[in-house]
């Protein structure tokens, strides 16, 4: 029997006519992967498929996955936005109708970080796939988007004299210049987070990990989601905030992974309920 199997697959997205890029694994690529089950690993703004916990978390799940580059992201072509949500959840839209197509996946959970839980969880609330999927993972997801305008302090300058601000990153260990303009923000600030209240399957289980020292997207919104999926049954919600992380989980890529898995593990066994991860387990001091 061939063990795992790591393949680089090319989606077209004909929306920008240009190609999703992306790692599929599979754990037994010598069976045919018709109803079996997938997960999908988003990333967020400024990421890519293997950065932060996303490859080491593939490499451990216990079922097939598929992570990729967001349009305008890493190898995936097509143009980037600050503020582009609505075609991330399009990237997300052609990558399902792919794995569907193409192998007979089901879609049966989603871990995304930050922009890609936003992204992830809209995707779960609009269509008749994420009505099926049967577990999210919420990592550093922000709810209230137009806190974004917190860090207008960093835009200012750049938008009274330029008109717009240069966001210098690494990607990659690859230098990148992408402009942000003040109808980005706008954008951002609109998009509603607010539909998982009503909109949501309610029989998906729901882990939320965020970090205490998160200078990106306040702890608060971790609390909000928590109040949004533990009015939900059958499906449940588990909180677990994670002392001194920062937003990308500094230096804790593992720990998140293992918190990923471990509840991975009472939802497998039926055995989770809405409430704190190790609920009545002694933590450290």
């Amino acid at each position: 029997m061939a063990g795992r199997k790591s393949t680089k697959l090319y989606i077209p997205q004909p929306a920008d006519n240009c190609t999703l890029v992306g790692i599929l694994e599979q754990l037994e690529p010598d069976k045919p992967a018709n109803g079996k089950r997938v997960a999908l690993i988003l990333h967020g703004t400024m990421g890519h498929k293997d950065y932060l916990f996303q490859k080491r978390l593939a490499m451990r799940l216990p079922l097939d996955s598929f992570r990729f580059d967001f349009r305008g992201s890493h190898e995936s072509g097509g143009p980037w936005r600050y503020s582009g949500f609505a075609e991330d959840v399009q990237d997300l839209v052609t990558v399902v109708a792919f794995l569907r197509d193409n192998y007979g996946y089901e879609i049966d959970m989603v871990v995304g970080h930050s922009r890609g839980s936003v992204v992830g969880m809209h995707w779960l609330c609009t269509s008749e796939e994420g009505k099926r999927v049967t577990a999210m993972v919420n990592v550093s997801g922000r709810y209230r988007m137009h806190r974004i305008y917190d860090q207008m302090c960093t835009y200012k300058d750049a938008f009274d004299t330029m008109g717009y601000y240069e966001w210098k990153v690494s990607v990659a260990r690859k230098q990148l210049l992408q402009r942000v303009y003040p109808k980005d923000l706008e954008e951002f600030a609109s998009w509603d987070t607010g539909i998982v209240w009503d909109n949501f399957p309610p029989t998906t289980n729901v882990l939320t990990v965020h970090g205490l020292a998160d200078g990106v997207v306040p702890v608060y919104d971790a609390v909000i989601y928590a109040r949004a999926f533990g009015s939900r049954a059958p499906g449940t919600h588990v909180l677990h905030l994670m002392e001194d992380a920062d937003h990308n989980f500094t230096g804790r890529q593992d720990e998140v992974v293992d918190v990923i898995l471990e509840w991975l593990e009472g939802h497998h066994s039926g055995a989770l309920v809405t409430g704190v991860l190790r609920t009545g387990i002694r933590g450290r001091l």
